[in-house]
């Protein structure tokens, strides 16, 4: 019987979870929550390696939620991510140095939109 009990011992401490100094313990410096029940709310969320992120929300003119915020997260690099956005009725509005931005024009392309526009002021219509 003490045979038994030594082993179910050994085998609840072989499944406790063991501590990975290899992760960085996160404390969380702030979580503000505010819900109104009306569809208006904020949040606030920052933790001690950077992590953070706001939002507010409100009720949209055609029912929807519309919301705004921002969040930030830390790169390998040691920088840090940031992007703010607005989401309503007009849809969803990112802004971040982090996002892509399409490749510029090429000349020819821009010519010919400069020969467009002098066409257009001088009257020309092409049928």
């Amino acid at each position: 019987m003490k045979l038994v009990l030594l082993a179910c011992l050994a085998a609840v401490a072989a499944a406790a979870p063991q501590f990975d100094a290899s992760r960085p313990i996160v404390l969380v410096l702030r979580d503000d929550r505010q819900d109104n029940g009306d569809g208006n709310f904020n949040f606030a969320f920052e933790a001690d390696n950077g992590i953070y992120e706001e939002r507010s929300g409100s009720i949209g003119s055609l029912g929807q939620s519309n919301m705004q915020g921002s969040f930030r997260f830390p790169l390998p690099d040691g920088t840090f991510a940031e992007l703010r956005y607005v989401a309503d009725e007009n849809g969803f509005r990112p802004e971040s140095a982090m996002l892509p931005t399409p490749h510029p024009l090429p000349a020819h392309a821009q010519e010919q939109i400069r020969f467009a526009e002098e066409q257009r002021a001088l009257g020309v219509v092409f049928e």
